[in-house]
């Protein structure tokens, strides 16, 4: 004869062998207790509070920071050209915790993406951090520089964002690409960076006018950068993508 505990786990049930039987009942009926039954995903995009649920075994906890916002491109002259840097992505960072290590609840903060500069030779703004609670924090990717009319040269981007705590596992985010001008001709190298979440944000192709960058692309990525061309206005950079929070709870 068999017998099943709660979950489904089958043991043999005999009054042969009465000592084998009880060991096998007893390790069934452990096992039943610890059995993931179900699955428990909050998802934050912005900043809440996290309520431990109900019979949690184990609680995974995923943290993208928030991109860089690209900078902005000051007027040209004839025979000058600009080009501003892509803001560079948002760091990410995971881990595995116990309940008793998470408590029963945790404030969570998602980081905003970076604005763009100003329209004007303006940087723009970095990405905010994300965190789940004092457990795992995630740095925010740099804003851009902002760019001048130039003939030739290049403005570099900032690096992803890095130096976050926690966790057992995180990725710097993607550098912004860097703005170049090379003969009074916009080199369109400025690409948004890529988070551990978001693909890179590529940069427009035009060259010969003004144009704006792209926006980041969800959860934690850069902006492009904006070019103008030769005797263009002022233009303002792109702004980056916020971050995420995810908090799966395996319970029994």
């Amino acid at each position: 004869m068999t017998a099943s505990t709660s979950k489904g786990i089958v043991y043999p049930q005999s009054t042969d062998h009465t000592r084998i039987w009880e060991h096998l009942q007893t390790l069934a009926q452990s096992a039943d207790g610890v059995i993931i039954g179900h699955v428990d995903r909050q998802i934050f995009t912005s900043s809440g509070t996290w309520t431990r649920p109900t019979g949690a075994i184990a609680v995974f906890v995923q943290v993208q920071a928030g991109g860089g916002g690209s900078g902005g491109c000051g007027a040209t002259g004839s025979g000058q050209a600009a080009c501003a840097p892509g803001g560079s992505g948002g760091e990410y960072a995971e881990g595995w915790f116990a309940p008793a290590t998470t408590g029963a609840t945790v404030a969570v903060t998602v980081g905003a993406g970076g604005a763009g500069g100003s329209a004007g030779a303006n940087a723009g703004q970095n990405g905010g951090n994300s965190s789940f609670g004092a457990l795992i924090t995630a740095v925010g990717g740099s804003g851009g520089s902002g760019a001048s009319g130039i003939a030739s040269g290049s403005t570099a981007a900032s690096n992803g964002g890095t130096g976050g705590v926690g966790g057992d596992f995180r990725m710097p985010g993607g550098d912004g690409g860097n703005g170049q001008v090379l003969s009074a001709t916009a080199i369109k190298f400025n690409n948004g960076g890529s988070a551990y979440l978001s693909n890179m944000r590529r940069a427009t192709g035009v060259v010969a006018t003004s144009t704006s960058g792209f926006d980041g692309y969800a959860y934690g990525g850069g902006a492009s950068g904006p070019s103008l061309g030769a005797s263009q206005a002022a233009v303002a950079g792109s702004n980056g993508a916020g971050g995420v929070v995810i908090v799966t709870t395996y319970t029994a």
